[in-house]
C-alpha cells in the first residue's frame, strides 16, 4: 500500500472524499506494453499543504502525489516517466523536482519558467532530471505571455540540449506559426495541438497541422488526450477494451507520417476534464488503435521519448 504524504488512502489509486473525480480504479490493460516503455505526459499536483498551487492559477485540481503516479506506472505496467509542470502551480517547480527526485531516475520532467529564473536555477533544475520547458498558449488556462519573454527563455534552456513544450489549440496555430518557428529547440506539440475531430482528417485546419510537422523537422507531437478531443467519447469502438473512435484516424495519421517524432502519454490525472474522467487502462488499450504494429509501437513508447528525455541511454 502507497499512502500520500498529506492523506491517509486505503489503496494506491483512492483519494478521499474531498478531492475530485480522477478514476481511482484503473483497469489492467489488455495490451501489453512494449518492455521500457514511457508514460510521456503525466503530472503530479501539490499536496497542495506542501507545495501551494499559484494564486493566479485559473483552476485548483485534486492532489494527485509522486507516490499515486508511480502506484499507476507500475500496475499499467510503463517502465519510466515524463512528468509536465501544469499551469495551477506557475513557475513553482518544487513538486515536480521533488517527484524527478524521488524517481530513482525513472522519471524526466517539463518545467514552467520565467525570464528571472538564474543560470544557477536552470542548472538545479537540469540535475533534477529537467529536460524541457512548457509554454502554453491555452487562453482558458493562461495569461498570455509576451514572445520575447519566452523567445528569450528558449535561447537559455538551448545550450542545456532542452526543448520546448507548446500547448495551444488548433484554430491558432496560424497566428502562433511564425513564433513557433523561430524557437531555437526542438518543439514539442502537446496533445497534436487539439484538433476539432468533428471535422475532416484531410480538412484545411488538421491539414496545416500537418504541414506544420512536414515543413519543421525539428517538430515532434505528442499523440493524446483522446479523452479530451473526442466528440464520442469512450466506448465507441466495438468491442470492450477500445474507446474514443473519432481520435483515432488524427493520432494514427501523425503515428505513420512521421514515426520518429511521436510521443504518448497519460495525461494522468486528468485536470479540467468536466464530461468523464476515463480509465487509465483503457486509455493504454487506445495504442494499438493508433500505432498498429509493434515497429511503431516501439518507437513511439521507447525509442523515441528515450532519445528526447534519455539520450545517454539511447
Amino acid at each position: 500500500m502507497l499512502v500520500p504524504e498529506s492523506r491517509a488512502v486505503t489503496g494506491p489509486f483512492e483519494k478521499t472524499s474531498g478531492w475530485l473525480d480522477w478514476f481511482d480504479g484503473p483497469s489492467k490493460p489488455a495490451f501489453a506494453l512494449p518492455q521500457g516503455a514511457v508514460d510521456a505526459h503525466c503530472h503530479v499536483f501539490g499536496p497542495g499543504e506542501r507545495f501551494p498551487y499559484a494564486p493566479e492559477r485559473k483552476y485548483t485540481p485534486c492532489d494527485a502525489s509522486k507516490e499515486q503516479l508511480f502506484a499507476l506506472r507500475d500496475h499499467l505496467g510503463f517502465a519510466r516517466n515524463v512528468i509536465v509542470q501544469a499551469s495551477c502551480h506557475g513557475t513553482d517547480n518544487r513538486a515536480l523536482v521533488d517527484a524527478l527526485t524521488h524517481s530513482n531516475g525513472r522519471a524526466r520532467g517539463v518545467a514552467s519558467l520565467g525570464r528571472d529564473i538564474t543560470d544557477t536555477a536552470l542548472q538545479d533544475l537540469h540535475a533534477a532530471g529537467v529536460r524541457g520547458v512548457r509554454f502554453n498558449y491555452v487562453k482558458r488556462l493562461v495569461d498570455s505571455t509576451p514572445a520575447d519573454e519566452l523567445l528569450e527563455i528558449a535561447h537559455r534552456i538551448a545550450p542545456l540540449g532542452w526543448h520546448v513544450v507548446i500547448y495551444f489549440e488548433a484554430a491558432d496555430l496560424a497566428e502562433l506559426w511564425d513564433f513557433f518557428t523561430s524557437l531555437p529547440t526542438t518543439l514539442v506539440v502537446d496533445h497534436m495541438g487539439r484538433p476539432d475531430v468533428t471535422k475532416p482528417v484531410d480538412g484545411p485546419e488538421f491539414q496545416l497541422f500537418m504541414r506544420f510537422m512536414r515543413e519543421n523537422p525539428n517538430v515532434w507531437s505528442k499523440v493524446t488526450c483522446p479523452e479530451r478531443l473526442s466528440a464520442s467519447g469512450p466506448n465507441a469502438l466495438h468491442g470492450e477494451r477500445a474507446a474514443y473512435r473519432d481520435v483515432v484516424p488524427f493520432a494514427r495519421h501523425i503515428v505513420e507520417s512521421f514515426p520518429d517524432r511521436v510521443l504518448w502519454g497519460t495525461d494522468w490525472p486528468h485536470p479540467n476534464l468536466t464530461r468523464h474522467m476515463p480509465d487509465d487502462g483503457l486509455l493504454v488499450d487506445f495504442i494499438p488503435h493508433i500505432a498498429p504494429t509493434a515497429e511503431l509501437q516501439r518507437r513511439l513508447l521507447v525509442a523515441n521519448p528515450m532519445r528526447l528525455y534519455w539520450p545517454e541511454e539511447a
